[in-house]
């Protein structure tokens, strides 16, 4: 078995539950701005709000677009300007937008909570290794994950995106993980659900990778990592 001498973690939907944090605050947004007048279900809001914020993540990660225009685009653009207008919203849609997007970062912060297990494995991991966070996320909700969550005593360091200038999937934020731990690229191993950001990220800076996978899903040849494990647990066993 190989040795590492510390351990990157993603945080979304590895060790955090955004997919239910999100959802609901999607929910109680649709409900508190009468989105039922442009969609007739939550599921048809859903539907076209996903595909263009999973886009904009893509491209926030490739450096293509900046923070404000990611928070922004993705609530404006489900707002359909026109239909608002026959609907007698009295607001500009720019305005709703920006509305929506604050509240969107209150409502996640409230519904954060912990995925299963993540706080066991957090704890165990810790106690072998230094733990650093990777993360995309927007500092002003990230840090109020990591101190709520009970974990920040387990982090030796938290590293966001935007604040050192580099998104993952890009090398360059993994540099500065190692060059933080003081390590090497073959002495460190990332953990993270997310193929393009966290998987793909890692393999270029020659990081080790276990891909946490709640599919069930193995992968294929082109999306493959170190190690593919279907919950977090699993992690236990490798390190």
């Amino acid at each position: 078995m190989k040795v590492y001498k510390a351990i990157f973690l993603d945080w979304d939907d590895t060790i955090g539950d955004w997919t239910t944090a999100e959802h609901k605050a999607l929910q109680d947004i649709y409900r508190t701005y009468h989105l039922d007048r442009l969609y007739s279900t939550f599921e048809d809001y859903l539907n076209a709000y996903k595909p263009y914020n999973l886009e904009l993540w893509g491209m926030y990660g490739r450096g293509e677009v900046t923070k404000e225009k990611l928070h922004f685009e993705r609530f404006y653009k489900p707002l359909k300007s026109e239909r608002l207008k026959v609907k007698g919203e009295r607001r500009e849609p720019e305005t709703l937008a920006h509305e929506i997007g604050a509240e969107f970062l209150r409502l996640t912060n409230k519904y954060f909570c912990l995925l299963p297990d993540a706080a066991e494995v957090v704890k165990y991991l810790a106690a072998k290794y230094p733990l650093t966070i990777v993360s995309n996320g927007f500092k002003e909700v990230q840090y109020y994950k990591f101190e709520h969550s009970g974990l920040a005593p387990y982090l030796t360091h938290t590293l966001i995106s935007e604040e050192v200038g580099i998104n993952k999937p890009q090398p360059g934020i993994f540099a500065i993980a190692l060059e933080r731990n003081g390590i090497t690229a073959d002495e460190a191993i990332m953990i993270g659900d997310s193929y393009s950001s966290d998987i793909a990220g890692a393999k270029a800076a020659g990081i080790d990778q276990i891909w946490v996978r709640n599919d069930g899903n193995d992968g294929n040849d082109v999306m493959s990592a170190t190690y593919i494990v279907p919950k977090i647990t699993d992690i236990m066993e490798i390190l």
